[in-house]
């Protein structure tokens, strides 16, 4: 148990709150304001502080467009640059050691989210596992996942994946600083969903970050996301040139832009690749051959990615979500044409073929959601499980509203029952239809799972292990089971599809 919620990290004081069953900190500086001169540079050590620092508020969201801060109906979190923190919620409860720690990085395409939404806080989770929950900010789009390197001069040095770097940051912070709020530093699991499920698995195959946790959790990776040197250069200077500066002038520019010009400008380099080019996204961590060596499917297949347990898996509805908020996935058969048609000629008619009713619109949408999480997924638990243990799943609940609304067992619909938010007024009314004992159910099933695999390395027995001969995947439904090879014409098809380049 944190008898006071001043606690003494390596830094200096902070003072969080204690509320019923938990105590929480908010927004504590894993790494100093990446700020002025500092912009556009690798995490440095937060300067120490004297006295009690306040850690019971949020603090900034990382730069990126106010709706995607979005932390309530009618709320939206301040971004700005001074964003690199992180919030700690733990049980009030006396323990007998150590607690487990689960450390979640949110999702958003790499462009959009924030720790501070309230689902994340993790209080549920942290109550019903008796755990240590983390959540982090790390820098976004422009400011994290834009390599500017080629501008740097001999008096302005710009690093790249700064996005990852932070990550990184934020868990050697962990290490350092978890025991004193009643965490275990040698026994740390990383959690996220989409491109936080893909930052476990970048993680997972960067060095830097060897030692640093011990097993992770992947909830829908788009995991062949990451961006090869040249695409990099080639995105850099979309960016550049929307800023409306010339190349010899961008470094000064880059320095100095308001923050929101730069993030305007990236956000519409990122839009044109989007329109040109759907299915690619390029804003991902750098495939540099230096901090993250390989990309996390060839690192996988290698064998050079950490050889860690591994939970990862997709929801049966991907795309549905995307078509109605956020349209940027190959989701229409005129996309799908154009993505499938830049490589193996034979591609589009074999997957098509596998999906009956194309190009029906809801097939299409299956076909791009399944493009862009289940194929690369696939590709992660057969590589993987040659090396370490793997656990595969497919989430394919979902109540009856969402259902009748079209989405089904759509992209971050497995949230609510990770975090245990069965009772929200946002879960009661989606189940006001019905669903909600198969929320429930779906609920114990995530958080019991997770909750072993955070405290032994494996989920409960009745999950087995994937494996390439049998391919065991745990279906996450009401009631649960376990297929062996699941939709396997589909996983056929989708053999030797890969990302196309950015032109």
């Amino acid at each position: 148990m944190v008898a006071s919620t001043d606690i003494k990290t390596a830094d200096g004081v902070v003072r969080g709150y204690r509320g019923r069953r938990v105590s929480r900190w908010r927004s504590i500086p894993y790494a100093a304001a990446p700020v002025g001169e500092l912009r556009f540079r690798a995490p440095q050590p937060v300067q120490p502080w004297n006295g009690v620092r306040d850690a019971t508020e949020f603090g900034f969201a990382a730069m990126q467009h106010r709706n995607g801060a979005r932390i309530g109906p009618r709320r939206q979190q301040p971004t700005g640059e001074d964003c690199l923190t992180l919030n700690v919620t733990v049980p009030n409860d006396p323990a007998p050691g150590p607690r487990p720690v689960m450390v979640f990085i949110h999702g958003g395409g790499y462009v959009i989210g924030t720790s501070a939404l309230g689902l994340y806080s993790g209080a549920r989770l942290a109550l019903r596992g008796d755990v240590v929950l983390v959540s982090i900010n790390y820098r976004l789009g422009a400011f994290g996942y834009v390599d500017f390197s080629e501008y740097a001069t001999p008096a302005h040095r710009f690093d790249s994946n700064l996005g990852l770097r932070d990550q990184v940051a934020a868990l050697e912070w962990v290490q350092r600083n978890i025991a004193a709020f009643g965490g275990d530093p040698n026994n740390v699991t990383i959690f996220g969903e989409s491109a936080g499920a893909h930052a476990v698995l970048a993680l997972m195959c960067t060095p830097a970050a060897a030692g640093l946790f011990h097993r992770g959790i992947s909830q829908s990776p788009p995991a062949d996301w990451g961006t090869s040197l040249a695409d990099a250069k080639v995105f850099a200077r979309r960016c550049i040139d929307k800023l409306g500066v010339a190349p010899d002038a961008a470094a000064q520019a880059l320095l100095t832009a308001r923050p929101n010009d730069i993030r305007r400008a990236v956000d519409h380099a990122v839009g044109s690749v989007l329109r040109e080019q759907p299915g690619l996204f390029p804003v991902a961590p750098l495939v540099d051959g230096d901090y993250l060596p390989q990309a996390p499917v060839d690192a996988f297949t290698s064998g050079s990615a950490h050889k860690l347990p591994l939970i990862i898996g997709t929801n049966r509805d991907e795309g549905t979500l995307f078509t109605r908020f956020d349209d940027t996935l190959p989701t229409t058969p005129d996309r799908i044409h154009w993505l499938l048609g830049q490589g193996d000629v034979a591609a589009e008619s074999r997957v098509t073929a596998a999906y009956p009713g194309y190009p029906k619109p809801k097939v299409a949408v299956r076909i791009g959601g399944d493009f862009t999480f289940w194929r690369p997924a696939l590709q992660v638990m057969a590589a993987h499980s040659r090396f370490a243990p793997t656990y595969a799943y497919r989430y394919d609940f979902a109540p009856r509203a969402l259902h009748l609304a079209g989405f089904g067992a759509t992209h971050a619909s497995d949230l609510l029952p990770v975090f245990g938010a069965a009772d929200s007024p946002f879960a009661r009314a989606l189940t006001a239809a019905g669903g909600q004992r198969g929320l429930r159910s779906v609920t114990r099933q995530f958080q019991e799972n997770w909750l072993a695999f955070a405290r032994t390395g494996a989920p409960l027995p009745s999950w087995p292990a994937y494996t390439e001969d049998q391919r065991a995947t745990m279906i996450i439904d009401y009631p649960p089971r376990v297929d062996h090879d699941p939709e396997q014409a589909k996983r056929l098809a989708w053999q030797g599809v890969t990302l196309p380049a950015l032109v």
